[in-house]
């Protein structure tokens, strides 16, 4: 199958959880053999209009950002790619209402994959994007609501969560250095701040705690730690790639999921399938509880208190560095949906 990917901003240009996903999804469908081209603005170097990378072709439809642009030229960019099946960002809504336009000549289904809103996507336009695709794909049942709410109809809506790679957590050795972990990008949304105090409220007990992952609210982190006076018992490790952080989770017994915006917590999902026992701060904007509903090593909390409260009642869970419960979470399960969508939308598009 020939599958297009829109997506004004590739992760190449601009890296969070929406551009991950898509690069991941378009590499993981072109390893199993399909012929994926990604239309993006420009993020390589020099004159060339098209760049090949893991096997997939990306095609610059413009050199800058601006979302008008981008918008004004992918019709003719897809008509040129000429694929089967179009698949696209939610964000900015624009492409996807340019996308609809050129599927109608192509007579192709244009699938949209949501994430989130984007501080300059306007409501209206996010309504017509919603409206536009032949389906919508999401990453939890909280996003779902978010497009019904855009106009999009029930069942045009399908949850297909991220994915990970479960045989790495089967054969990763253990490290032992933390007790408790916290893992994601330390932005204004990570809440790094109700782990801490958790830990603050245990001071007097035996543990270690690691932090996995960077951004701009680090240095605020680590002097919240000081402050605490538990920095000499917290290690800021940084950026660690899975082969690094996945041993990490299969020694620890806590995880800790606090950030106040998660269209999807794939931390929480890595630790999870390495046996962690995974605490949850509920947050009206995060899907983290969606993981740990019906979940025997899951809990939900609402406050730094009952998340420490949580943390000691976990000593009654056995250690576990493997959970086969999330094993439908690899990668290669969750593709199948992807290309299940495809497929579906392609056959029912040739009843029109």
């Amino acid at each position: 199958m020939r599958v297009a990917f829109v997506s004004l901003y590739p992760e190449q240009r601009r890296s969070d959880g929406a551009t991950r996903r898509t690069r991941r999804v378009a590499e993981h469908l072109a390893a199993r053999g399909h012929d994926v081209v990604f239309l993006c603005s420009q993020w390589w170097d020099g004159e060339l209009d098209a760049f090949e990378q893991n096997d997939v072709e990306y095609v610059a439809v413009s050199e800058t950002t601006s979302a008008r642009t981008f918008a004004s030229k992918l019709p003719f960019a897809l008509r040129r790619a000429d694929p089967d099946v179009i698949h696209a960002t939610n964000s900015p809504p624009s492409q996807v209402v340019a996308a609809k336009t050129a599927a109608r000549v192509l007579r192709v289904p244009v699938v949209v994959d949501w994430w989130a809103a984007r501080g300059d996507d306007s409501a209206r336009m996010l309504g017509k994007a919603a409206t536009s695709a032949n389906h919508l794909l999401t990453p939890s049942r909280m996003v779902k609501t978010d497009v019904r709410e855009h106009g999009a109809p029930e069942d045009a809506v399908t949850v297909v969560p991220e994915s990970i790679d479960v045989d790495l957590v089967r054969e990763s050795d253990v490290d032992n250095r933390a007790d408790l972990v916290y893992a994601r990008h330390l932005d204004e949304h990570a809440n790094v701040e109700s782990f801490l105090l958790a830990l603050a409220e245990l001071r007097d007990r035996d543990w270690r705690a690691a932090i996995i992952g960077d951004g701009p609210e680090r240095d605020a982190a680590e002097q919240t730690a000081a402050e605490l006076r538990i920095d000499d018992r917290v290690e800021f490790l940084g950026d660690l790639p899975p082969a690094e952080f996945v041993p990490i989770l299969k020694g620890a017994h806590v995880f800790a999921q606090t950030a106040t915006v998660e269209p999807f917590p794939r931390g929480l999902l890595w630790a999870l399938a390495a046996g962690c026992v995974g605490i949850v701060e509920y947050q009206a904007r995060s899907s983290a509880h969606e993981l740990v509903e019906n979940c025997e090593r899951g809990v939900r909390v609402t406050n730094p208190q009952e998340l420490a409260d949580e943390v000691v009642a976990a000593a009654g869970h056995e250690r576990a560095s493997i959970n086969e419960a999330f094993a439908d979470f690899d990668h290669a399960d969750v593709l199948q949906s992807y290309e299940q969508s495809y497929e579906t939308e392609r056959d029912d598009y040739g009843f029109f």
